[in-house]
């Protein structure tokens, strides 16, 4: 894939054509390419021209009229953010993430679920909010008055400024340090003629055009694709394919801690406020967020949460160079290999088995229950008795004896027609035990509700098998359960394997 954009376009405004004679357009169209060539040549700017950058933002999306009470009729807030180290990744299969943590604490606030949208391109972040994608960004955004006139910014959450991520010289560790500062950029005036790289609507490039004004000389912008994150520009940089990047202090603080070779100390702009935002039409969902910070400002975990992605220079380092880092490696745990293998006899996708693992036991083959289950899949000693299984305190031996029995919990509701809903009363089945999910199906029957499927409807009913009237009825066999768990449980190992199918190949 081509990371750099490199094509020079002029785009000519559809404005001009409207309402507009003939003769008068051909005039007004030669002007306009006379003064676009102009432009062209006198005022050029890496690969892009000011008018083609300014044409970015110049899209008109229908308003979209989804505000906090409409959120709360859905029963879910949708949130845009990033695949980065910082804000969303999965590591050793646990979701992480400085805006993850955040939102999971913003979604129990507002009493809603939640569901996640990482922005493929960073460059449409604030275009998916405008049409509608999700409800709110939940990305670090700096707030400038050219998004101001699109978006409405939340309080910040944090201040930082913006800086020039250089090398230093690559023998540099033999060098005394007044040579080293020698060879790097410290005056932004050295940056005349140097050639920068960031992505074409951040706060970077906006700045870069500040500063040419403010030094009166060019610096070349190189456009790179939407696709590449800021940290990943940063990791180009320490790997030697691109010589400059610009990045909030924070973000270049944290990665510089694993890339030694990396200079951050050059300033490049004032204080600037980070923040999230959401729509224009959404002043309810916006007062509610701002409340909510003001709320957490006032705990520990806030500032807990912050100094754990971008404070916390040991475990960031331990992270990114783990092959169970999901934007290093690709794995989810030390045992892929082995749940492949296992998860081709239930012909499912090994990420949905390993989901299963990583909830009963969170790839800990040592971990045992208060109950006497033990192992990565939590074997009951009558569970192992059950499926044959004579040996099942090993990895492999333990995740033997869970798939036959998950084959057993196959075969017992293979009656089920539809293959998604089959897998829930499976999971269900494997944490509660089948007899229990047998008496939620049979009290949807005699509550004229469908027994064949899970969602909104016998997940329903094992919830009130926590209830007398219905533990006591007499269509059921098996008595009180809590059903808070299987349905809980269900969920979670549903959602952690979207997040896996998301980040894992």
């Amino acid at each position: 894939m081509n990371k750099f954009i490199g094509d020079k376009v002029i785009f000519l405004p559809l404005m001009w054509k409207r309402n507009i004679h003939t003769s008068t357009f051909h005039i007004l169209s030669n002007r306009l390419l006379i003064l676009l060539f102009f432009v062209w040549g006198c005022s050029q700017v890496g690969d892009r021209t000011p008018f083609e950058v300014e044409s970015s933002h110049s899209k008109q999306y229908p308003e979209i009229d989804i505000d906090l009470p409409q959120i709360k009729e859905r029963g879910k807030l949708i949130a845009i953010t990033s695949y980065s180290s910082t804000s969303y990744f999965l590591y050793r299969g646990k979701p992480m993430g400085y805006e993850y943590e955040l939102l999971n604490q913003l979604a129990e606030y507002l009493d809603l679920d939640l569901e996640i949208k990482v922005a493929d391109n960073m460059n449409q972040i604030i275009d998916m909010l405008l049409k509608g994608e999700g409800d709110l960004i939940s990305y670090g955004l700096t707030i400038t008055r050219e998004r101001q006139k699109k978006i409405k910014f939340t309080d910040y959450h944090t201040k930082t400024h913006q800086v020039l991520v250089q090398r230093k010289p690559s023998n540099w560790r033999q060098m005394k340090r007044h040579q080293i500062e020698e060879a790097l950029i410290r005056d932004p005036l050295d940056l005349i003629g140097k050639t920068v790289h960031v992505r074409k609507n951040s706060s970077y490039y906006d700045r870069l055009q500040n500063l040419m004004d403010e030094i009166g000389g060019d610096i070349n912008i190189d456009i790179v694709s939407g696709e590449l994150e800021t940290e990943e520009l940063i990791k180009m940089v320490a790997e030697g394919d691109i010589d400059y990047t610009i990045a909030d202090y924070n973000i270049a603080a944290i990665n510089a801690t694993y890339y030694d070779i990396l200079d951050i100390k050059t300033s490049v702009s004032f204080n600037q406020r980070i923040a999230w935002a959401v729509r224009n039409a959404s002043p309810e969902l916006l007062k509610s967020v701002n409340q909510w910070i003001a709320k957490m400002r006032k705990t520990s975990d806030y500032y807990v949460i912050y100094n754990k992605y971008f404070k916390n220079r040991k475990d960031f380092r331990k992270r990114v160079g783990s092959d169970y880092f999901s934007k290093a490696g690709g794995k989810i745990s030390k045992y892929d290999e082995i749940i492949k293998n296992k998860a081709q006899i239930l012909d499912w996708d090994y990420r949905l088995l390993a989901s299963i693992i990583y909830q009963e036991s969170r790839f800990d083959p040592n971990a045992k229950s208060w109950a006497g289950a033990v192992g990565l899949m939590q074997i009951m000693p009558i569970t192992a008795k059950q499926v044959g299984a004579k040996k099942y305190r090993k990895p492999i031996d333990n995740i033997d004896a869970g798939v036959k029995y998950l084959q057993e919990l196959k075969q017992l509701f293979n009656d089920i027609p539809d293959s998604t809903e089959r897998i829930k009363f499976i999971l269900a089945a494997y944490n509660v035990g089948p007899n229990h999910v047998e008496d939620a199906q049979r009290l949807a029957r005699k509550y004229n509700d469908e027994d064949v499927v899970w969602t909104n409807h016998v997940e329903n009913w094992i919830l009130k098998k926590a209830q007398s009237k219905y533990y006591n009825d007499d269509v059921v066999k098996y008595g009180y359960c809590r059903g808070s768990e299987p349905y809980q449980y269900v969920q979670d190992i549903l959602e952690r394997y979207n997040q896996y199918k998301m980040f894992i190949p």
